[in-house]
């Protein structure tokens, strides 16, 4: 796979997560991460495996949180300290806003599968306020 190629497979997998979470799905927000996958919710906490980060996302949804949009998204190459661009994997920031809160993306690494398909290997996020 091109490096072009993991691109969109990773710009379909941030617009997956987006189309669950605006249709209030918890488990398809929750389809889009690997089995395996930490996720940092800053200030909520670290949530391990797709279960868990399965009830964060319920949470929020159930507290009436919805429309997410995301805007100054960067698709970023990082050294290797922390995650590099190859033909496998790549890593989103960006700002995002929702119904009744703001913040931004530090650090969304998002990797290819075998069938080809892009999961968030980790996500690192913040809320910075509400609206």
């Amino acid at each position: 796979m091109t490096q072009e190629q993991t691109l969109l497979a990773c710009k379909a997998g941030i617009a997956a997560w987006q189309a669950a979470f605006n249709n209030q799905d918890a488990a398809g927000c929750a389809a889009q991460y690997e089995e395996d996958s930490v996720m940092h919710a800053r200030p909520f906490g670290t949530f391990i495996g797709r279960e868990a980060i399965q009830t964060f996302w319920q949470g929020i949804i159930d507290q009436g949180f919805s429309d997410v949009d995301y805007t100054d998204i960067e698709w970023v190459t990082m050294n290797d300290d922390s995650c590099v661009l190859t033909d496998d994997s790549c890593v989103l920031t960006a700002k995002w806003t929702m119904n009744k809160a703001f913040g931004v993306v530090h650090h969304e690494q998002w990797r290819i599968q075998a069938d080809g398909s892009a999961l968030l290997a980790a996500d690192d996020f913040e809320v910075k306020g509400e609206r």
